[in-house]
């Protein structure tokens, strides 16, 4: 690029709430976009600048490339000048498949396949005895066995991949199988085994089992329950043996004897998988099956033969289940346990993998082992990948647009996002950050703000400059929180976080977190922190959860916690940033149960009297009024021929979903696809200006919608869309304005998406919950939740192995206090 073209210019931006805006962005810079949420930020990163970046480069390809490439439409700008070829690294990654690790997405397997292959001790096919490496060895891949004298054929590095040659045959490199799911077996163990308490034999195998059951020594006329150990072990996982049984047809008089192999209820469900030859038939043994840990590989994926091969005392499964802080120790003492004529090459091999590791190490991952798959990552383990690739590959002369990368990053590990924001601008390329965290917002060399508000009432540039200008500047709504000048206090301090009560909970030992005891206050607020992978999620979510549920239900508590002990808890709820609906017909209207009382409102109208109009054709979804052309989706798509389709607005309905027919109804001068067009601050108005008791059902909701922060979105926005952050508040939308003492509302991480100013709000709807007596528990990074907690559970004091345990719990003065906590340093 020329050294004269020093910024993007755009002109005209109209994308979502834009309002034909105006802007430089800096070249060869960090510029952050900043604003509250729905202030447009994402709009003019992803809507404009990345859009209008990836399509110019895409255009550049041959028409064959880009028929097997995602097409990206035109922005709505008037101009977009100087944008390099852009790179999204997204707030939500797509899930891996099942065969990606940690490893593979990383490409630090691909190093140590290399270092086994080259650098370890093979078995000799023909003798069996294990060979020493040397160089020779390494270089050539026929070699002498010391032992026999015969030749044979070192493996490659691919040998060693569970994706190809290297792959366990009974799992084929997935490292699950199908397996009997013995839990299945007797449903009821009231019934006796005459009765049909056994499901397989019933479904899968002939009737006489039982018959063959009892010659096996079991009593089959007494309930299942009052069987012995012993009987219960033959009826689940007996030997297949021969038996001599006297049956009797249950339909005819005929009987007789014969022999008859036992099949237990196990051997009856795999013996009918091993026959399974179509869809019908998977169904009739797949209500028995589960998916497990594969028994023949343990989970590492890995055959016999690349198990075989040793370095520095270990395989590849042991080395690839160390965390990377550990791995990179061990792999630091390979050279020497090596002759010294690999040195130099065994330290090439290292430095390659220290490269990769690095970087992930900076970013907090330190305590993910290679062997994790990679769909149990959480969304800010996945992002940080990303990142660590994107330097890796080394471009110039990108545009890298970064939607939140702080999510999911305790403050202690932004160190290394920032330093990865860093080499990626010292390589030659730009960065577009949209983040609200202001230790991030601080590291750019550039900022541009958006707002004043969210929704319609944003879209504007409100404040541009460096950090130091916007920090000066009047307009500008997150100066005061990146200065510091302003605190974000919304609670007062509860002197005694305990008086209501508490939940004892006790835990086993699960993943890399400890046996637990912990104690969590009952009508107060209690956040759950430390570093990535400290065991906050597990501590919460797959034990306090789960155990909750298992009480208010009475279930068995899962096997991994020990004990809990609390009173008067009824109800335990998830509130978390998962997206709503699954399409564009969910919306916020229908979602908050305002939809259907209007349709009942327009119906009682004289215009839909006298049209004979009744509240299910107001529906959009399936009644009469519902726009022919787009079936009420509000959006049509274009068969582009050799180019993926596009999805457009409705031209009939303009997005309104509704038909011409529609309009011929009013209320209060207002059609229905008017209203679901408001904003819900706007609707809100509306109604209260008309003042009728009829409209009480809609009132309710629209301010509770408000008092959540949520004013800024329209009634008809889909749900699907909505940010993590916004999915959270509107899910409580139900929640407010009822009593909650018997109720626990947990929070997984709620500030996603949130400016400081939204954090005010979100600590506002916490009080509120707490207000009706509710107990709210909160996993979470953001200091200025953190600092307005009752009660806090520090997580630590590392991630995987280096943590969890109970670092320390108290209040913020006392976790402040504690030399031992991160978290503690940076409040």
């Amino acid at each position: 690029m020329s050294d004269s073209v020093k910024t993007i210019s755009v002109h005209g931006a109209r994308v979502h709430n834009l309002k034909n805006i105006d802007v430089e962005i800096p070249l060869g810079k960090k510029v952050a976009i900043a604003g509250v949420s729905g202030s447009g930020k994402s709009s003019l990163a992803l809507g404009v600048l990345y859009a209008e970046g990836s399509r110019r480069y895409l255009e550049s390809l041959s028409t064959y490339t880009r028929r097997r490439m995602t097409e990206a439409s035109h922005a709505q700008v008037d101009s977009v000048e100087h944008v390099p070829a852009a790179l999204a690294l997204r707030q939500r990654p797509g899930v891996p498949n099942i065969r990606s690790t940690f490893g593979t997405s990383t490409e630090l397997l691909n190093h140590l396949r290399l270092m086994f292959s080259r650098l370890g001790s093979h078995v000799c096919p023909h003798c069996g005895k294990l060979q020493p490496p040397s160089l020779a060895s390494a270089r050539t891949m026929i070699q002498t066995c010391r032992d026999c004298g015969k030749e044979y054929e070192t493996p490659g590095a691919e040998s060693f991949a569970f994706n190809s040659a290297g792959a366990c045959p009974y799992c084929e490199g997935t490292g699950v199988m199908r397996v009997p799911d013995e839990n299945t077996y007797v449903p009821d163990k009231n019934l006796t085994i005459d009765q049909g308490a056994v499901a397989p034999w019933n479904s899968l195998m002939w009737s006489l089992m039982t018959d063959v059951c009892r010659a096996m020594g079991v009593r089959t006329d007494v309930p299942f329950k009052d069987l012995t150990p012993e009987e219960v072990e033959i009826v689940y996982r007996g030997p297949l043996v021969k038996k001599h049984i006297f049956y009797h047809s249950k339909n005819n008089t005929s009987a007789g004897e014969m022999d008859f192999t036992y099949y237990s209820a196990e051997n009856t469900v795999l013996n009918s998988l091993k026959k399974v030859k179509d869809e019908k038939g998977l169904a009739r043994v797949e209500k028995f099956l589960k998916t497990d840990i594969c028994p023949h590989c343990n989970g590492s994926r890995l055959n016999e033969k690349v198990l075989s091969t040793i370095l520095h005392g270990k395989n590849l499964a042991q080395a690839s289940a160390l965390t990377l802080d550990d791995l990179i120790k061990w792999i630091d003492e390979i050279p020497s346990t090596l002759p010294d004529e690999m040195n130099a090459m065994v330290s090439d091999m290292i430095k390659e993998f220290h490269s990769v590791a690095a970087r992930l190490v900076e970013l907090g991952l330190g305590y993910l082992s290679l062997d994790r798959s990679a769909a149990t990552l959480s969304t800010g383990e996945r992002q940080r990948v990303q990142f660590s690739r994107a330097v890796r590959n080394k471009t110039t002369g990108v545009l890298y647009v970064l939607d939140e990368p702080s999510i999911g990053m305790h403050p202690a590990n932004l160190k290394g996002l920032t330093g990865v924001m860093d080499d990626l601008v010292r390589d030659g390329n730009s960065v577009l950050l949209v983040d609200h965290d202001t230790q991030v917002l601080r590291h750019a060399d550039y900022m541009i703000e958006l707002g004043p508000e969210a929704g319609k009432n944003g879209g504007r540039v409100i404040a541009q400059g460096t950090v130091g200008e916007i920090e000066k500047n009047p307009a500008s709504i997150i100066a005061p929180f990146l200065s510091g000048e302003k605190e974000i206090r919304v609670r007062a301090k509860n002197p005694n976080p305990f008086a209501k009560g508490k939940i004892h909970l006790e835990t086993k030992a699960v993943h890399t977190v400890q046996p637990l005891c912990v104690e969590i206050p009952k009508g107060a607020l209690t956040v759950v922190t430390g570093v990535s992978g400290s065991g906050k999620t597990t501590l919460v979510l797959e034990c306090l959860l789960p155990a909750l549920q298992s009480l208010c239900n009475g279930a068995a508590l899962p096997e991994h916690v020990a004990s809990i002990q609390v009173d008067g808890i009824k109800r335990a709820d998830l509130i978390d940033a998962t997206p709503i609906g699954i399409n564009v017909r969910s919306t916020v209207a229908t979602y908050a149960n305002i939809h259907d009382n209007l349709r009942k409102l327009f119906a009682r109208t004289a215009d839909a009297k006298a049209i004979k109009y009744k509240a299910g054709d107001f529906s959009y979804n399936t009644g009469k009024l519902r726009c022919p052309d787009c079936d009420g989706t509000g959006e049509v798509s274009l068969d582009m021929q050799f180019l993926p389709d596009v999805d457009i607005v409705c031209p009939t309905c303009k997005g309104s979903r509704y038909s011409k027919d529609a309009e011929k109804v009013r209320y209060n001068g207002m059609t229905l696809p008017e209203i679901m067009d408001f904003t819900v601050d706007e609707a809100l108005e509306k109604f209260e200006g008309i003042g009728t008791k009829d409209i009480a059902p809609i009132i309710t909701p629209l301010k509770t919608l408000h008092n959540l922060g949520l004013g800024y979105l329209t009634l008809g926005e889909a749900t699907p869309a909505l940010s993590g952050g916004e999915a959270q508040r509107l899910k409580l939308a139900s929640e407010m304005g009822r009593r909650q003492d018997e109720s626990v509302f947990i929070f997984d991480e709620p500030t996603i998406g949130l400016h400081p100013k939204d954090v005010q709000t979100l600590l506002k709807v916490f009080q509120s919950l707490l207000d009706q007596g509710a107990t709210v528990i909160v996993i979470e990074h953001d200091l200025d939740v953190i600092r307005n907690a009752d009660w806090i559970i520090d997580m630590g004091p590392g991630g995987g192995n280096a943590g969890g345990r109970v670092v320390a719990s108290g209040t913020p003065e006392q976790i402040k206090a504690c030399a031992e906590s991160k978290t503690g340093k940076f409040l």
